[in-house]
């Protein structure tokens, strides 16, 4: 509906284009909006006081020129000017008639549009480090990034979903030097554990697997060899510079083989583990990509040369710098350090090279709000290499804080103070967990009540919607217990007698679902969703209770019925967007 107002408004301009207005103005300054009080009509556009300044005439004048132009529609009862210079729109009935019908139509594709025009998206989101289980915070940046994904491919984009997989770093050598003391422990030998290593229990797992999958002959060495003539560690010492040593002696004592063979190891326990995790979770990726093998393909090289025949790079103090400056970043950028060795800059924007020549338009990276200083560097890098920085964009998920009753609990991962995405949905399933993760913008730290999740009542906004969903399908169920069938084609010929206030909420409220599906993918905003079908849910619930469905006038029953319908069908497709299941029952 919104973009046929648009056009029709699009046609009274041309046709006033040349006399009262100067030119034909760019698609992009028409735009309809929904009313906020219906006696202002269903919808209303600002154009007027857009183009009167260049028109030199009063927005109202110009107003009442373009509803005099604007060509007759059936969909439309009357148009208005108010205010300063508004045109309101007044919809007729068979407008909301036809969208019913659209609904019933369509089925699972209600909603979709063109949008996206087909323009190839990369969604990169989670990328956690294979470090530890996923924790809560890495499950909204899943919930997030897996809603976003569908929105927009539902919005016409082709859409791919990636997860960066950071192996080739420190923190990855940290893990492995945690699991290895672990692993010693396990053969006998007594060693302190490195106050900057991973404590949680799951690495005392990967231990177990190391000494199942080696046994002792090949891995183990004796306490003394590995404790000679380290560092002091904390509080005596230097944590950082005690697991750096610690690193560098197992990769002496193990050899370049045996110090790989355990982080092969490592590495592919916990990426099975992150992969069965956010599949149980409802969260799959189109690509896993490896940041060690992104090096070994030579692809950091090849980003560095293009950097380089663009003069983009320089030396100092025995370092490569990127001339990040030049491009908007607050301070060039070392991509290769003193040693040789490339830094994670060099990878990221490699990386990012690297989507781009694979044919994707639009990056979106979904990062942790820690992230703040990443885009305009990438931006800078992609920039440099002839790459439009503006093609990248990175929404940052706050921060969630999880509640037990008053307690907040606390959460960190070296420190194996965290609960895990899969200790929060065994608790209060998928469904709550997908919901309440998108209740709030990504921009906003994210308060989760566990109680409130766990709750079968009205007051938790997921239940109150999946009850929306069970009760039509109750009253269908009732339907066929008296014997009757619903009859579509004559309940949608009826949809006129649907005028209680009651009814004509759920048909404006139906209607409003592709635009809020459009604004969702436009916005990077899948709440606007989850807001959008908790208000569905209240104008159907308010509807149950004030009215019988199934009655005995014929025509009307399957009015009402055609109408219920429809709001299970567009509960049905939001919830599946947001990874959500729509149950039959409740």
């Amino acid at each position: 509906m919104k973009q046929e107002l648009e056009q029709l408004l699009q046609a009274a301009l041309e046709k006033l284009a040349g006399s009262l207005l100067p030119e034909k103005p760019a698609a992009s300054s028409v735009v309809v909006e929904r009313t906020r009080e219906a006696q202002h009509g269903d919808f209303a556009s600002n154009v007027a006081l857009r183009l009167a300044k260049a028109a030199r005439v009063k927005p109202r004048e110009l107003a009442a020129a373009i509803v005099a132009a604007l060509p007759a529609n059936e969909l439309v009862a009357r148009t208005e000017v108010a205010g300063a210079g508004f045109i309101n729109f007044h919809l007729a009935p068979q407008a909301y008639a036809r969208e019913l019908a659209a609904i019933h139509e369509r089925g699972a594709h209600y909603g979709e549009s063109a949008l996206g025009a087909g323009r190839r998206v990369l969604v990169e989101f989670v990328s956690a480090n294979p470090t530890g289980p996923l924790h809560v915070g890495h499950g909204r940046q899943a919930a997030y990034g897996a809603t976003l994904a569908s929105v927009l491919q539902a919005a016409g984009y082709d859409v791919a979903r990636e997860y960066y997989i950071n192996d080739a770093g420190r923190q990855m050598d940290i893990l492995a030097a945690s699991a290895w003391v672990r692993y010693l422990e396990l053969c006998g030998e007594r060693l302190p554990f490195p106050e900057n290593g991973y404590r949680g229990d799951y690495v005392r797992v990967l231990a177990q697997d190391l000494k199942a999958a080696a046994g002792e002959a090949t891995l183990r060495r004796p306490a003394a060899a590995v404790l000679a003539n380290l560092p002091a560690d904390a509080p005596a010492g230097d944590k950082e510079a005690y697991i750096d040593a610690l690193i560098a002696r197992a990769r002496e004592l193990l050899g370049s083989d045996g110090f790989r063979q355990v982080l092969e190891l490592l590495l592919e326990a916990m990426l099975t583990d992150i992969r069965e995790d956010l599949g149980e979770f409802g969260v799959t990726f189109d690509n896993w990509c490896s940041e060690r093998a992104l090096a070994e393909s030579g692809a950091i090289d090849h980003a560095l040369a293009v950097l380089e025949s663009q003069k983009r790079l320089y030396r100092r103090d025995g370092a490569l710098w990127f001339r990040a400056t030049e491009f908007g970043d607050e301070k060039d950028r070392v991509v290769v350090r003193e040693n040789g060795h490339k830094t994670y800059f060099a990878s990221d924007i490699a990386y990012h090279l690297n989507k781009r020549e694979r044919g994707f338009e639009h990056l979106i990276d979904v990062l942790g709000a820690d992230h703040h200083g990443y885009v305009a560097r990438v931006r800078a890098g992609l920039a440099a290499m002839g790459q439009p920085g503006d093609c990248l964009e990175a929404p940052l998920i706050q921060f969630v804080s999880l509640y037990r009753g008053t307690e907040k609990i606390p959460m960190g991962k070296r420190e194996a103070q965290f609960v895990t995405l899969r200790q929060l949905r065994a608790e209060v399933g998928n469904d709550a967990c997908r919901f309440f993760y998108l209740m709030r913008s990504h921009d906003q730290p994210l308060d989760f009540d566990l109680e409130l999740a766990k709750s079968r009542t009205n007051e938790n906004p997921v239940y109150y919607i999946q009850y929306a969903h069970a009760r039509v399908a109750s009253v269908m169920k009732q339907l066929a217990a008296r014997g009757l069938a619903f009859d579509r084609a004559a309940g949608l010929a009826a949809v006129a007698a649907l005028t209680a206030s009651h009814e004509q909420a759920v048909l404006r409220s139906l209607a409003r679902y592709p635009e809020v599906l459009e604004q969702a993918a436009v916005n990077r905003a899948p709440h606007a969703l989850v807001h959008y079908l908790r208000e569905l849910a209240n104008a159907f619930h308010t509807y149950y209770n004030a009215e019988v469905f199934i009655v005995e006038d014929a025509p009307l029953r399957n009015a009402r019925l055609a109408l219920v319908l429809g709001v299970q069908q567009v509960i049905r497709n939001g919830l599946t967007l947001l990874g959500v299941s729509a149950p039959e029952t409740m």
